[in-house]
């Protein structure tokens, strides 16, 4: 084993971690509790691990980086989703849905 393992002292100083943000913010004017903020970033995380994106956190990137452009509507979003995970054209290496 590494001689750093058994020589490990806890750091100090102020980076330490206080308080997570939330991934997608609560929108304005919304209280919400810690434990739903909590219950929200874990929905979030769940939903990205099996490749459903989030519509409203795409809307707001498109709003601030790429105002010029319209931005996809719901379905068309969750379409180009689906087809960059399991390519449907011919000729396009991708993963198989089953």
């Amino acid at each position: 084993m590494s001689e750093s393992i058994y020589h490990w002292r806890k750091p100090i100083g102020a980076w330490h971690i206080q308080q997570c943000l939330p991934i997608a913010p609560a929108t304005a004017g919304q209280n919400l509790t810690r434990w739903q903020r909590i219950w929200q970033g874990l929905q979030q995380s769940f939903r990205l691990m099996v490749g459903v994106h989030d519509y409203q956190t795409y809307l707001k990137h498109m709003r601030e980086h790429h105002p010029t452009i319209a931005p996809m509507d719901e379905r068309a979003f969750h379409r180009h989703c689906l087809d960059a995970r399991f390519p449907s054209q011919a000729g396009k290496l991708g993963k198989c849905p089953c």
